[in-house]
């Protein structure tokens, strides 16, 4: 039994770590910036309710982090398709800050 939980402990870790190499490597596409932090909230959701489960909790807080990674994931595709309308693109680099 434990060696099952540490193999998922190390698959999850192996996950999170794709996600963040994907996202520190990935920085001129903000859809492919998207795509690496949502990756990441899907390992730490799998992550957290291995946990909850291991310890025989209730998996209400699993819920409510499944319903803000989803509010955040909405967000972020909002500002994804406000950046294409406005720009055109997706690149960082046509992109200033300073413009309204």
């Amino acid at each position: 039994m434990h060696m099952i939980m540490y193999l998922n402990w190390l698959m999850m870790s192996l996950i999170m770590m794709g996600g963040v190499w994907m996202f520190c490597s990935k920085r001129k596409h903000l859809l492919a910036t998207l795509l690496s932090l949502e990756f990441i909230v899907l390992s730490l959701f799998l992550m957290l309710f291995l946990l909850l489960n291991f310890y025989d909790y209730e998996l209400y807080f699993s819920m409510m982090f499944l319903t803000f990674s989803v509010c955040e994931g909405a967000l972020g595709l909002s500002i994804l398709v406000s950046m294409i309308r406005t720009h055109g693109n997706d690149f960082f680099q046509s992109f200033s800050v300073l413009q309204c």
